[in-house]
């Protein structure tokens, strides 16, 4: 038997399925054809006397001096008006019995697949997709059938008017129906393009909408405004490129609909002089203007955004069910063992290879200003614990956000598992010192790096783990609603800390974001982030505590940049010593090594106008550094 490729055995079998229902769909949908037919006829008819018999009511009628002949035949053409539109009413009606059935069928599909596949786009493909396709159908139907019906009558018309006649009007007819039956297809793909834009547009804006707060804060805007413009711009050229190809359509109407107007104006004295009468010019014109070019004009209009509409959904539901198809196809294949995902749906990670590393790393504020970072380097293992620590200015923050890809080095490489830093956004999860929380449930709230729902059960653990349990209890549970407001800056970091532990990320980010919490609290959140499986920490220390429980310390300090263990450093750094020295005050009691004043109790006691660490003078520690001024060079 011969191979086939998966991807084609899923569109082949889905083929086949369609060819497979098409027998059932033609037998069951006869009679309701059969009955569209019918009422159609009464439009043809309708169509067919409008001419004819305004060609009588002149010839035979008023030119011949018969006012009563004239006056009869336009009495027929009125009756014809009237049981045309009573036909037209009924044809809605058959339109309706033959579209319905195949939206059920689509629902049916839809709903089969979100059960069988759980399929999280089937919502979106019942109450938008498959409405837009029973939409687009049955304009596709009415314009269709009107336009064959009417073209039809209103030929039978000319030809018994003059068949010179049809030698006027068929060509250009002809000529405009097909130019406009080419565009049909590019139109289309055009129209998925541009659909393609605009929902990668709108998925992103609802990304970055609910989180400016954060983006503002992380000092991101300038990357996530070019991002977006990037979007921007591929819907506006979507757009010119479908307003490009609708310009060929108007060009089909010109020439089908408007030309044999011009044609048979230009020809009458011809037409004239070779037999056919004054009646059947002006019955031709009628046929033309009243009959053909209508019945042409929904045709383009109609066919052309209903018809490539309906294509472009129908593809995208065959898409959705070779993708369904394919991912099932995948999970079944896919093996187990260590590099499968564990159960909190974090991604494997590359064996060997370091979390973190930076290498020959320069950046600047400006080209005319020092740079922050020169020639910087630095290697973290995967499982690592590193602190971050120096003078306010000199450059930690601006290190964490290079790290997390919101700046851009000058020059050198900053790669996280091995992908370079831009390539690996669901690798690292920053949490800057001013925590962002949006309204909703708290639940809404910690899941906001996950997929879909976090089972209740892993985030009271991860809750428990990072210290957010008591101030869960007391907003009244994970379904408890949020009010940003109302929270305290402790707070805000206490959920943010759990939403960035519950996220897939392997690498964290903390950047002062323990800032507003009391020792005890921040040592709690810290060891949760450090005991993560798999997990690898990046802390700029807020207190000299926080590096006394790193695996490493790097001490930032322009040119004298130190890296190493707190013993080593206390040895070998006099920057470090200093740091130390300044954190440490032995006017405090025995057990607050830390050197942070006892006011500020446990839990979040401090919060509200929190004391941090003291230096030697008692200077309060300046909050953020991403406007960094010095520089720091090799490790």
């Amino acid at each position: 038997m011969t191979d086939v490729p998966e991807g084609r055995a899923v569109r082949v079998s889905w083929r086949v399925a369609l060819a497979a229902r098409w027998p059932a769909v033609l037998r069951t949908g006869w009679p309701v054809l059969a009955r569209l037919a019918g009422w159609s006829l009464l439009e043809a008819g309708q169509t067919f006397l409008l001419g004819y018999a305004l060609a009588r009511a002149l010839d035979g009628g008023f030119l011949a001096g018969d006012t009563r002949a004239g006056l009869l035949w336009l009495g027929a053409a009125g009756l014809a008006v009237v049981a045309g539109a009573y036909g037209t009413g009924r044809v809605y009606g058959a339109v309706a019995a033959l579209v319905e059935p195949v939206r059920d069928r689509l629902v049916r599909g839809v709903v089969a697949r979100g059960i069988r596949e759980g399929d999280a786009g089937a919502l979106s493909g019942l109450t938008q997709q498959v409405e837009l396709a029973r939409d687009a159908l049955a304009g596709v139907v009415l314009v269709s059938r009107s336009f064959l019906f009417t073209s039809v009558g209103a030929l039978i018309g000319l030809c018994s008017l003059d068949p010179l006649l049809l030698a006027v009007v068929v060509p250009p007819l002809l000529a405009g129906t097909a130019l406009f039956a080419v565009t049909l297809r590019p139109l289309a793909r055009r129209q998925e393009a541009f659909l393609a834009a605009d929902e990668a547009l709108a998925e992103d804006l609802g990304t970055v909408c609910p989180g400016l707060r954060d983006v503002t804060a992380a000092g991101a805007e300038a990357r996530v405004a070019e991002a977006t413009g990037k979007l921007i711009g591929a819907e506006r050229r979507a757009a010119y490129a479908l307003a490009r190809w609708g310009v060929t359509r108007v060009a089909a109407l010109a020439v089908g609909g408007q030309l044999p107007v011009v044609l048979l104006l230009v020809t009458a004295p011809w037409l004239l002089g070779h037999g056919v009468t004054p009646g059947a010019l002006v019955g031709a014109l009628a046929y033309v203007t009243q009959s053909l070019l209508p019945a042409l004009q929904n045709l383009v209009h109609g066919l052309g955004t209903s018809g490539s509409r309906l294509t472009v959904i129908l593809r995208r539901l065959t898409a959705q069910a070779q993708a369904q198809a394919q991912a099932q196809a995948s999970v079944e294949r896919r093996p187990s063992g260590r590099h499968a995902e564990d159960t909190a749906g974090r991604p494997p990670r590359p064996a060997r290879l370091p979390a973190l590393s930076l290498t020959a790393v320069t950046f600047s504020y400006g080209p005319a200003s020092t740079p922050v970072l020169d020639g910087f380097h630095l290697d973290l293992p995967a499982g690592g614990h590193l602190a971050v620590v120096g003078p306010s200015g000199i450059g930690k923050s601006t290190l964490a956000a290079l790290v997390a890809g919101l700046l851009r080095p000058d020059r050198g490489s900053v790669r996280v598992f091995g992908r370079p830093v831009e390539q690996a956004a669901g690798a690292r999860v920053l949490v800057p010192q001013e925590a962002y929380v949006h309204s909703g449930t708290l639940a809404e709230n910690l899941a906001l790096y996950r997929e879909g729902p976090v089972p209740e059960a892993e985030l009271l653990a991860a809750a428990e783990a990072v210290g957010l349990t008591p101030l869960l209890r007391t907003l009244g549970g994970p379904g408890a609603p949020v009010d940003p407001a109302a929270l305290s800056a402790g707070e805000r970091q206490l959920i943010a800390l759990t939403r960035a532990y519950l996220s897939p990320a392997p690498l964290a980010l903390l950047d002062e974001a323990t800032c507003h919490l009391d020792p005890a609290a921040e040592a709690r959140a810290e060891r949760a982030f450090a005991n993560r499986p798999g997990g690898t920490l990046v802390v700029v220390a807020h207190r000299i505590s926080s590096a006394r429980r790193a695996d490493r310390i790097l001490v930032m300090d322009g040119a004298r940049t130190a890296c190493g263990g707190h013993e080593e450093l206390l040895r070998a750094c006099a920057l470090y010593r200093e740091l130390v020295g300044g954190w440490s005050d032995p006017a405090l009691a025995p057990g607050y090594a830390d050197g942070v004043d006892a006011i500020a109790g446990a839990g979040l006691a401090g919060d509200r106008g929190h004391v941090v660490a003291d230096r030697a003078v008692g200077q309060m520690q300046t909050a953020g550094d991403l406007g960094d001024g010095g520089s720091s060079g090799r490790e």
